[in-house]
């Protein structure tokens, strides 16, 4: 049985004048497994991640989200994320009066905020006394979301590679931090448009024109990517529709 399965779904925006977003979209991610969903601009990464974490607005049409063999339908944010399921926010949280460190320890191992603080490139010297408020930069306050996703030890961490602040960081970190959500036992659904970071999945799936269109090595989908490589993805430059 697959950690996460997803099975034809449907997600429409628009209620007015309905635009298809997905289309009958089927992916899984198996347990421990680092799954990297590639594709341009429009493609349907963004509302895919929104999607599987339940957030208000993100219904799905038709089809079913799977987790651990139960049904995501109907479950709101916190309930997804009791069950093992996280996502790094756009828009990090701000907590006054709490320490980088005390936050890190509350999300999670209240043993190792050092050791997560250096996974995302951020020193616990610099920055473990800093308080989680807006004396922090936008690039600071991802950074230390990334490193409190580690703490927590999800069963499934969706990393939307801009949100999540995963683009900020050099190759060897994003290296670090992946292989550091294996060792915890967390899957990883990696969301990017670039073919460098895919490379580093265990299986990599490519999104076009709301649906998967090429799943396996990561090597195979990169070049299938890469050679079909769009500013913005509409499904017809490629054929697709």
């Amino acid at each position: 049985m697959s950690l996460l399965e997803i099975r034809d779904l449907v997600y429409e925006a628009n209620a007015q004048r309905p635009e298809r977003i997905l289309d009958g979209l089927s992916l899984s991610v198996e347990r421990d497994e680092v799954h990297a969903l590639i594709g341009t601009n429009g493609t349907g990464k963004s509302t895919l991640a929104s999607v599987i974490m339940g957030c208000e607005g993100y219904a799905p049409a038709s089809g079913d989200v799977i987790f651990v063999g139960r049904s995501l339908a109907g479950l709101r944010v916190h309930e997804r994320a009791r069950l093992g399921i996280t996502m790094a926010w756009q828009e990090p949280a701000r907590f006054e009066g709490i320490s980088v460190s005390q936050y890190l320890s509350l999300r999670g191992d209240s043993g190792e905020p050092a050791r997560y603080l250096e996974l995302v490139g951020l020193s616990v010297q610099r920055y473990g006394n800093r308080m989680v408020d807006r004396s922090l930069s936008g690039g600071e306050r991802k950074r230390i979301e990334l490193a409190s996703l580690l703490a927590l030890k999800p069963k499934l961490a969706v990393l939307d590679e801009p949100d999540s602040g995963i683009d900020m960081l050099s190759m060897q970190d994003i290296i670090n931090v992946i292989g550091a959500f294996k060792q915890s036992g967390s899957a990883v659904l990696l969301i990017t448009h670039r073919e460098e970071v895919a490379m580093i999945a265990d299986r990599a799936s490519q999104l076009c024109g709301g649906r998967i269109i090429c799943s396996g090595n990561p090597e195979k989908v990169a070049e299938h990517y890469k050679a079909r490589h769009c500013d913005i993805c509409t499904g017809r430059e490629c054929h697709y529709v």
